[in-house]
């Protein structure tokens, strides 16, 4: 994989992982709202819905941190030199997945055969 390629892909990578971070702390801070709204009494409805807001919330933050820990693995992987291979099978994942998605770690062959056995 060039280096210029790679450079770009880190910064896009870097991009994602502020933009992650940045949302994570938003939720942590609508959380905290949330959640000191408990300490006032609310009619069972208000409850009910702030419920469904927390539950959300924990969600969502948990999908963002499996994002998160997955563009911090393809940031190690750039600086280890193994950007861009499958871990599967060796090969090398084509530029255009890897645009697509930044922080793939399978080829296209291998990422389709595991989600069919996972079905």
């Amino acid at each position: 994989m060039d280096k210029k390629f790679l450079e770009k892909m880190e910064k896009i990578l870097l991009a994602q992982k502020k933009e992650i971070v940045l949302s994570l702390l938003a939720d942590k801070e609508e959380f905290k709202e949330i959640a000191s709204g408990i300490e006032n009494p609310k009619d069972p409805v208000d409850n009910a819905s702030d419920d469904i807001d927390r539950n959300m919330l924990e969600v969502l933050g948990s999908v963002e941190l499996k994002r998160l820990k997955a563009i911090d693995s393809a940031i190690s992987r750039i600086k280890q030199g193994k950007y861009g291979s499958c871990i599967k099978c060796g090969q090398s994942i084509p530029k255009d997945r890897l645009e697509a998605i930044p922080s793939a770690l399978m080829c296209i062959d291998c990422k389709s055969a595991e989600e069919r056995r996972n079905r």
